[in-house]
């Protein structure tokens, strides 16, 4: 056994300088253990062997490199069995050749100082003042020469304070501490040397953050910071330098106090912080800012003082760029903040709102920016900026996880509502948003920014969990209830409240005021509202909600467009009085007027076509709670606007051009932003279309004719060469003629070109209208897959399919044929639950299987084929599920050979209301089709599925 160990020691020896350098690692690790397990092997006499064998003195020159790693992995294999320590005599010896391998920088580069530090960091103080501290005492000395000597010093300061006292210092290189004024310009060469030399690590140096702590224990670190970085380090334009002064600002903020935190805040190490941000926005740019939010990051969520908290959450709120903040308002780091440092930071952007104190902001603006500003209104500009960020970030702060009170959401909720429409005329006791008067009023973009994000702000509320810890919290979390209070109340319904406190109040002002008829308007549906409320209760409860959201909604949008709101409102309230009155049903209504679903789901269709996507939410979730109450007119209102055939003459497209230009260019700029296909698409269209016009002019008898009078009227044409020309009066009107005929011409042109054009845009929106509305079909088919209206749905979405995929496949309609695709494969087809009421409709759907087989046959495309296929087995699903009526007659009994040759297949297979033999003899013709046309669409998959599904 002592023979194995032996060669063992020997093999991992030589190992060390192996010529591989993956291999090396290796050898050293194994050393490491085999002298961690075998503790009798002394250290020493290993520690020989490698000297040994690793001769830097004796080794041929081209084998230096490998023997510097060998004696280099030798000592890191003592030093990681855990040993090297114990054995004074050992570390001695390894620290004296860590030394001498120091010298071999071209191979070993700053491996060995490193490894030094790794060894001093873990020997006992004792150790350290009796072994080390004498032979360390040439390279302390030199401790400003490299940043390696630097951080050996830096290193041993911390880890030994008794033996590295100023005293001992002062002996060592003169001084009693590291960082003086004396010290400063070469440390500041220093760490510069050590941001270059680490600039691939993208990380801080450690030599750096060490000395910045040894800054804080000898009490300079204002020093340290004021002439070290910001008038030493920040003076060297480099993008290594910077941002290492960038990490240390973010190293530094769990170590700093209150009022060094401050100081740092406003230096000027923050200011070059931002430039970089603004100047960074360009792409393939490298961007600091993630980095540092990291550091913001951990920051708040290992600090436990508010203070402190807030401190770095003011200090980079108010690092601005012409008034607006550098610092994301969409910024996650909040969540960490502590309830008070909460509160107290949205008081200060409450009161940055209302009195913007620019002198308290380190502003600064970019080179660009100074050269186009106007001095002209630059301080309104700035304010502008600022409210706008602020308003952002307090509506964000509702968006964000951090842990808030009811009291806090609808505090800053009534804040962005009553600076988006109302203006305080006097301060009121009874309206807090009044205390303070802003001391720059709100222009109309202020108040147009305010009503934007505040809208936003009414989506986060609409999805918004149940907060608190009360039992009935806990309660509505569990159901998934959104949008609610703990006390069940809906956020919206409070904000509408608030309004009406509002309108009703002498000492504020709307910024629209309501006419006679839309204060009317806002009356009778806060009275519905209020009607509702008390039926919720009863049995109704879903469509009682779902009229209560829908009327608060359009309220709240009668502060932002009163005028196409006012139209909207009107039918939700009339079919609210419908819906819920008492008078017993007529039975001539459903023949003579609509009921109240369907004049609900003609609103919501109005709705979906609006660029909000709030209100686009909203309607959906309405939708999914008056699905079970859905009539076969209101689905029948749905569906026509998917038809395709019904596109051209349909009127519900006018509700979608209706839409404003933005919905044109967001449209437009999406196609642009989601891929360069598209655009390239387009850019071809338009090519097309205008060699098409080239053609038409080519072609234009019209014009032509008309030329060739213009010409003959000036007698131009029919001349002989010998006849005489035209004088300069004659040729004058002429060319007047031919110039206002070339003109109208153009007019044409470009008036054809516009109508492409609108029509173009009109496609777009109309599509992108029909996207939406197939959302509600999603929604009907998953909420009411049991419903029997489910079967009126398979022939439009197939006729959508089909028409998709006959046309032009420009993205957005792949994009609609893809979610149609989608809808009728996984929300239809593959549907688990399914209609358990169709023995009445089993004729019908009899026929609606043997319809879709054949036209499955008639396709020459497979692929539409076998969306039509796919439907009539889903039918065959239903018809197998649902077992007759027992007065009905029952269904075909199996075949003699199929009963005797399996005789539980009838058991296990029930036919339920399937008429076997009529189905059999419609897929039966098909499959004759399939193997004897040589052109079918169908495909033996079909088929596969077919008999694997049903084999009876």
């Amino acid at each position: 056994q002592d023979d194995e160990l032996k060669y063992t020691l020997r093999r991992l020896v030589e190992g060390l300088g192996a010529t591989r350098e993956a291999a090396r690692p290796g050898f050293s690790l194994a050393l490491a253990q085999v002298l961690q397990a075998f503790e009798e092997i002394p250290i020493c006499s290993v520690l020989e062997q490698i000297k040994e064998k690793h001769n830097l003195e004796k080794v041929k020159k081209k084998l230096v490199r490998n023997a510097a790693f060998g004696n280099f992995f030798g000592v890191m294999a003592l030093f990681q069995s855990g040993r090297l320590v114990k054995d004074q005599k050992a570390l001695l010896e390894s620290i004296q050749l860590l030394q001498q391998l120091a010298h071999h920088q071209a191979h070993l580069r700053d491996l060995p100082r490193k490894t030094l530090i790794d060894i001093m960091s873990e020997v006992p103080e004792t150790v350290f003042e009796e072994v080390l501290f004498g032979i360390l005492q040439s390279d302390l000395t030199s401790a400003f020469v490299s940043p390696d000597n630097l951080h050996l010093l830096l290193v041993g300061i911390q880890k030994f304070p008794n033996v590295l006292k100023p005293k001992n210092l002062k002996k060592l290189f003169g001084l009693p501490t590291v960082v003086n004024e004396e010290n400063i310009p070469r440390l500041v060469e220093l760490l510069q040397s050590a941001a270059k030399s680490e600039k691939k690590d993208k990380k801080l140096p450690s030599v750096v953050f060490d000395l910045l702590q040894v800054s804080l224990r000898e009490g300079v670190f204002e020093l340290f910071w004021k002439e070290g970085v910001e008038n030493g380090l920040l003076k060297e334009k480099s993008g290594p330098v910077s941002y290492m002064c960038y990490r240390l600002l973010g190293s530094a903020l769990p170590l700093l106090s209150l009022d060094q935190l401050q100081m740092v805040f406003k230096g000027k190490v923050m200011q070059h912080y931002g430039e970089h941000v603004v100047s960074t926005q360009l792409p393939d740019r490298f961007k600091f800012a993630p980095e540092m939010e990291t550091y913001i990051d951990e920051f708040l969520s290992s600090c436990d003082d508010p203070e402190r908290q807030l401190a770095v959450m003011i200090g980079f709120s108010a690092l601005t760029n012409q008034g607006y903040p550098v610092l994301s308002s969409s910024s996650r780091v909040v969540r960490h903040l502590q309830p008070v440092a909460l509160q107290k930071y949205i008081d200060w952007l409450k009161d940055m709102f209302l009195r913007p104190d620019l002198d308290c902001c380190l502003d600064f603006s970019s080179n660009r920016q100074k050269h186009n500003q106007d001095n002209v209104n630059i301080v309104q500009h700035k304010i502008a900026r600022l409210r706008k960020w602020i308003i952002h970030r307090l509506a964000n702060i509702i968006e964000s996880p951090v842990k808030k009170e009811e009291s806090l959401v609808m505090n800053i909720s009534r804040f962005c509502f009553f600076h988006a429409f109302f203006e305080a005329k006097k301060k009121n006791s009874q309206i807090c948003e009044t205390n303070v008067l802003p001391s720059e009023p709100l222009d109309e973009q202020a108040h147009s920014v305010a009503e934007s994000y505040f809208f936003g702000l009414l989506q986060t509320l609409n999805s918004l969990t149940v907060l608190g810890d009360t039992a009935e919290a806990a309660a509505l979390r569990e159901k998934h209830i959104h949008g609610v209070t703990a006390d069940g109340k809906l956020w919206i319904f409070l904000l509408v409240e608030y309004a009406d406190k509002l309108l009703s109040s002498e000492h504020v002002k709307a910024v629209k005021p309501f006419t006679k008829g839309q204060r009317d308007a806002w009356e009778r549906t806060l009275q519905s509202v209020k009607n509702l409320q008390k039926k919720e209760n009863k049995s109704d409860s879903a469509k009682v909600i779902a009229f209560q959201q829908l009327l608060l909604l359009m309220a709240i949008h009668l502060f932002k467009n009163p005028s196409e709101t006012m139209d909207v409102l009107s039918d939700l309230l009339s079919c609210t009085e419908k819906a819920f009155s008492k008078e017993p049903k007529k039975k001539k209504t459903d023949n003579t007027e609509p009921g109240w679903v369907e004049v609900m789901v003609e609103i919501l269709l109005s709705l979906l076509a609006q660029p909000s996507l709030l209100i686009r939410r909203i309607s959906k979730s309405v939708f999914v709670r008056i699905c079970p109450n859905l009539t076969k007119r209101g689905l029948q209102l749905i569906l026509d606007v998917l038809d395709p055939y019904q596109e051209q003459n349909e009127e519900s497209a006018v509700v979608v051009m209706e839409e404003s230009d933005k919905k044109i260019k967001s449209a437009q700029h999406t196609d642009k932003e989601e891929g360069e296909d598209s655009s390239d698409e387009g850019d071809t269209e338009e090519e097309n279309d205008s060699g098409d016009e080239e053609k038409d002019e080519e072609v234009d008898e019209d014009f032509r004719s008309q030329l060739m009078n213009v010409l003959q009227a000036g007698n131009a044409l029919g001349r002989d060469e010998s006849d005489e020309e035209l004088d300069d009066e004659a040729m004058m009107a002429l060319d007047k003629n031919i110039s206002a005929l070339f003109a109208e011409q153009q007019k044409r042109i470009q008036a054809k070109k516009d109508e492409k054009d609108r029509m173009r845009k009109e496609k777009i929106l109309r599509r992108d209208f029909k996207i939406k509305v197939l959302d509600l079909i999603e929604v009907f088919l998953t909420k009411q897959s049991e419903n029997p209206l489910v079967f009126d749905i398979i022939e439009p979405l197939l006729r959508v399919i089909e028409q998709c995929m006959s046309s032009d496949s420009d993205k957005q309609e792949v994009d609609f044929l893809q979610k149609t695709a989608n809808i009728f494969k996984n929300s239809l087809c593959r549907m688990k639950q399914y209609c358990k009421r169709a023995d009445a409709l089993q004729e019908d759907l009899h026929a609606f299987v043997e319809r879709l087989v054949k036209k499955a046959c008639k396709h020459t495309d497979s692929s539409v084929a076998l969306y039509y296929f796919s439907a009539s087995l889903y039918l065959l699903k239903v018809l197998r599920g649902n077992m007759p009526d027992k007065s009905s007659a029952p269904p075909a009994p199996l075949p003699e050979k199929q009963s005797t040759a399996i005789p539980q297949a009838g058991q296990i297979l029930s036919t339920g209301c399937l008429d076997v033999e009529r189905v059999t003899a419609i897929y039966h013709q098909a499959l004759t089709q399939f193997l004897t046309k040589r052109n079918s669409a169908l495909t033996s998959s079909m088929f596969h599925d077919l008999f694997k599904r049903f084999p009876v």
